[in-house]
């Protein structure tokens, strides 16, 4: 049970939608019934429809994934259920008086799921802190591995400069693209040509500052910008990239610096979300206090300038990442929890 379209190109959204094409592979099957995209709290009239066709189907458990848990606040289908969450109770992308009412909401429903399956660590230790009993929670991540094989090589990324940085996020504020063009731009030309993917126009405000900033000249012909690309494309471009950047502020997870990890890539990015559970500070990469504009800079300038530094992050990159399980276990896990969820009556 999701919100919209099933198809869209984030980190949710893909994580169920590649269990739903491994679930055959464990005597399951992952249907996607969705609430339509509405303004907030409209789509809480929508329960009673979806709840209908959920109890048409008769599914042994129904996987309530965190982007809509709140929609279930008052009603739910007397099924078992599941909360897989991908974000804390209230979202990230919202202000308070939004984040305030959907964390009460997103509360009650928690009510209605026997168990709850997180994304990550960090997030399991945020719901700890907020009083959640721990024997409901259980962690399980995104695969390490990127979810289809590599499309064809991109050609050379560096485009005559020593390095590539590669940052994969939508454009939204707390991924902090704009901290990391004013970044980048502190870079002398030479030092490295900056790839972006991801949406451009999920928060417009935003992508127009962004377009603006990009249009300066210290940027023109130093940034290129491929926008949403299939995932096959995102593995060619990992293994192309020397870096890999993002300083988000928010990621309950964060799959990406996970698969850029298990792709060789140094990690940069701020000190915030799930990145400090996911690499070290000068070991898998370089950790920047957050808003320390100046420090990101001086660290993509150390990696642009240093190839055995970026060899021996990336290799210990990869070694960690290593540690972290494939989608195909990940896929066990999941449909594990479920058949017991389903079976606890």
């Amino acid at each position: 049970m999701t919100l919209g379209d099933p198809r869209q190109l984030t980190g949710g959204y893909l994580f169920h939608r590649r269990l739903a094409e491994l679930a055959p592979a464990h005597a399951a099957r992952l249907e996607f019934v969705s609430f339509a995209e509405r303004a907030f709290p409209l789509a809480l009239a929508e329960a009673r429809r979806v709840i209908d066709e959920i109890q048409r189907r008769a599914p042994d458990v129904v996987v309530v994934d965190s982007i809509m848990a709140w929609c279930l606040a008052f009603d739910a289908p007397n099924l078992p259920m599941v909360g897989m969450l991908h974000q804390p109770p209230g979202g990230i992308d919202f202000g308070p008086p939004r984040s305030t009412l959907q964390a009460w909401l997103d509360r009650l429903a928690y009510r209605h799921l026997r168990r709850l399956l997180l994304a990550s660590e960090s997030l399991a230790d945020d719901l700890r802190r907020q009083g959640l009993a721990p024997e409901r929670l259980s962690v399980v991540p995104p695969g390490r591995d990127v979810a289809m094989e590599p499309g064809p090589r991109p050609g050379d990324l560096r485009r005559g400069h020593r390095a590539s940085f590669l940052c994969v996020g939508n454009w939204v504020e707390r991924k902090g693209i704009l901290s990391l063009l004013e970044a980048f731009a502190a870079l002398e030309a030479q030092a490295g040509t900056l790839h972006l993917v991801g949406r451009t126009a999920v928060e417009p405000a935003y992508a127009r500052r962004v377009w603006a900033r990009l249009g300066q000249p210290d940027l023109f012909t130093r940034v290129v910008v491929h926008g949403p690309v299939s995932v096959g494309e995102v593995a060619a471009l990992y293994t192309a990239a020397d870096v890999f950047v993002l300083p988000s502020l928010k990621e309950p997870y964060g799959t990406v610096y996970g698969e850029a990890m298990a792709c060789g890539l140094p990690v940069v990015g701020w000190r915030a979300g799930n990145l400090p559970y996911l690499a070290d500070h000068e070991r898998e990469g370089l950790l920047i206090q957050p808003g320390d504009s100046s420090g990101l800079t001086a660290a993509l300038r150390r990696l642009a300038d240093d190839a055995d530094l970026r060899a021996r992050l990336g290799a210990a990159a990869r070694r960690r990442a290593m540690q972290r399980p494939t989608w195909e276990q990940v896929a066990e896990m999941f449909f594990g929890q479920l058949r017991a969820a389903a079976e606890s009556g």
